[in-house]
């Protein structure tokens, strides 16, 4: 895999049902499945603002990307189901933060309009706004101003988490529980001491935010395709588990971690072969997610 002749043709974009500055979303506006879908690291809008406002060229930027992680989910959009993809490319805000998961370091002045929170993220480089990669250093030629930080979180992050939990709750309301599958793609890991490292992570805030059995059953089936499949480790899943798992009210919310070389070259820029075959391994993930939790099963579900 990630040979040239292995390369495959950029499948073309399916059209959304509704369209906004924040996202793409697929499907009907009431569920027809338990299972709601989010991508919120596949953006790939960079306004010219942003792009000149950095001190790395677009191919930086995109680092941050999970590359193409929307096309995992091509065939479920293709199959009606719902799922909602980011518009915004994560250098312009991440979705996967919370509103005050911002790195002081890079604004334009301190303020008083938020209690910042210094998480380990943040401690890393990537808050709200990415600061800075390892392999790059800084991105931006100078701070950012608090009033387009707060127009991008009015903008595209608080719109797109709106969106999913109106349409989680009424999954919830109609099938009785609703299960968010989070899609993420990850960097080739390391095994230890030369073991086989996990190409699929699947995480719960270690049952915080979803039902064992929910997790476990991921695991089963990603390990019935023969991927090595973890749990937790190291990915446990953030802020969209965080605000909108929540298992005592039949809302799960599990993250999954894909190893980008199943379905992207050796440059992590392009569509492989792999990609349909990690393409039935999330087909088979969401249908077996929607099978559980049968009616009558809450109590069980959300010990």
């Amino acid at each position: 895999m990630g040979e040239k002749d292995d390369i495959v043709q950029f499948p073309a974009p399916l059209a959304p049902t509704y369209a906004c500055p924040a996202y793409y979303r697929y499907g009907p506006e009431l569920p027809e499945s338990p299972i709601i879908i989010s991508v919120p690291h596949a953006g790939r809008h960079y306004p010219a603002s942003v792009l000149g406002h950095a001190r790395v060229d677009r191919d930086g930027l995109e680092r941050l990307e999970d590359r193409l992680a929307d096309l995992l989910v091509h065939k479920l959009i293709a199959a009606g189901q719902n799922v909602f993809v980011a518009r915004q490319a994560r250098a312009v805000i991440d979705l996967n933060r919370a509103e005050n998961e911002i790195d002081a370091a890079m604004m334009a002045e301190s303020s008083s309009r938020r209690a910042l929170l210094a998480s380990a993220k943040v401690r890393g480089g990537l808050g709200l706004v990415p600061r800075r990669l390892s392999a790059l250093g800084d991105l931006w030629n100078g701070p950012l101003g608090w009033d387009e930080l707060e127009r991008r979180i009015s903008e595209y992050h608080r719109p797109y988490h709106t969106a999913l939990h109106d349409a989680l709750h009424m999954a919830r309301d109609r099938f009785g529980h609703a299960i968010l599958l989070d899609m993420h793609s990850m960097p080739p890991l390391l095994g230890a001491n030369g073991a086989p490292s996990p190409r699929i992570i699947l995480g719960d805030r270690f049952g915080r935010s979803a039902s064992g059995r929910l997790t476990g059953l991921a695991v089963e089936i990603s390990r019935a395709h023969g991927l090595i499949a973890a749990q937790n480790h190291p990915y446990p899943g953030n802020y969209l588990l965080e605000r909108h798992g929540s298992p005592a009210n039949n809302i799960h919310a599990i993250q999954c971690e894909i190893d980008r070389s199943l379905y992207l070259d050796a440059s992590f820029r392009w569509p492989t072969l792999g990609l349909s075959c990690i393409q039935r391994v999330i087909m088979d993930l969401v249908e077996g997610l929607a099978g559980e939790l049968p009616q009558g099963d809450y109590a069980q579900a959300a010990e």
